[in-house]
């Protein structure tokens, strides 16, 4: 895919489209909703059969609203990813995920609500009251069932959601170990319409490269740091090009964070830890890309962006879907 993204409107209206599909094809969009941290953005990917939404330990890893995009001759199925819908948090930046998770309720043909087996808590709970009324099919995954030998302990677990939310169906499974994808299929192309596809047949997502390379370098980030990593840090691509003479992609990327204290703890000691994620970010860009590329990172203090809903809107981060 291009730099230059589809408009999702130019999309919608067909004119890229194939227009001699069957009648009997089927093609919708899936939200998969739920609280940080929930393994929502693992199950989209297994899904999808490759990886697309980053992914980490760190509830509120998601920011963005994310579709993946699963074609086959018979179907295309639009999984929605989303931020967590959290509890607490008064920054733009809390306020901002909490409005794309709760857009994606609009305009979709059924809602996955993604639970982690054996735990309900509040954010859980204000999900599924978020879900009561609405006339878009519910199925409710329980996710992270290996971690129970005894699958009849989770009776009293099943009952307990079951009182809690208004679904259609209930699909216990494991993003982990990889069971019960197709059963999610199954069910989702229960409550998909009959029509042509919505993208073109080569789309794997609406976002940009560059959007999904800035994505790849903030995972980095986060798994490099784990617990001690800035919640108030993200990540802007400066340079994305490709140069032919040199037959590779240049980019350069800004981390930045929001005091001078944090700038250190991305750096590391003697550069060992911006140069750690600047490999394994690499990698993942040579896969993206398929290609060679030369990649630089940089750290900057951009104070309290966060909570600058003007800053925030320079960075991506806006309700227009920005790539």
């Amino acid at each position: 895919m291009s730099d230059n993204e589809l408009s999702l409107e130019k999309i919608l209206a067909g004119s890229d489209a194939d227009k001699n599909q069957p009648t009997d094809y089927q093609a919708g969009f899936a939200a998969v909703i739920g609280r940080p941290n929930v393994g929502k953005s693992t199950i989209m990917n297994e899904l999808l059969g490759q990886k697309l939404s980053i992914t980490s330990h760190k509830p509120q890893t998601t920011r963005h609203r994310i579709h993946g995009i699963y074609t086959t001759q018979e179907h295309q199925i639009i999984y929605v990813d989303t931020p967590g819908m959290h509890l607490g948090g008064e920054k733009s930046i809390n306020d901002y995920m909490n409005r794309t998770a709760n857009s994606a309720f609009a305009d979709v043909d059924v809602i996955l609500f993604v639970v982690e087996a054996g735990r309900w808590t509040k954010e859980d709970e204000a999900v599924a009251k978020k879900l009561k009324g609405i006339d878009t099919p519910v199925v409710v995954l329980m996710n992270k069932i290996d971690n129970y030998k005894n699958k009849e302990d989770l009776f009293p677990f099943m009952q307990k959601v079951g009182e809690s939310v208004t679904m259609d169906t209930l699909i216990p499974i494991s993003a982990y170990k990889k069971s019960g994808l197709d059963l999610i299929k199954k069910e989702v192309l229960k409550y998909l319409p009959h029509q042509e596809k919505i993208f073109p047949e080569e789309y794997i997502t609406d976002r940009s490269q560059r959007f999904l390379a800035a994505e790849i370098i903030r995972e980095k980030l986060m798994r490099t740091l784990g617990e001690e990593v800035p919640y108030g840090s993200t990540v802007e691509i400066e340079q994305f090009k490709y140069d032919e003479e040199e037959g590779r992609w240049l980019i350069n990327a800004l981390i930045l964070v929001e005091r001078k204290g944090q700038k250190q703890i991305v750096i590391g000691k003697k550069g060992e830890l911006i140069k750690q994620m600047g490999i394994q970010a690499r990698k993942d860009l040579i896969a993206l890309l398929d290609g060679r590329v030369h990649l630089e990172l940089w750290v900057k203090v951009k104070e309290n962006w966060s909570d600058d809903a003007r800053a925030l809107a320079s960075l991506g981060y806006d309700d227009n879907y920005s790539s």
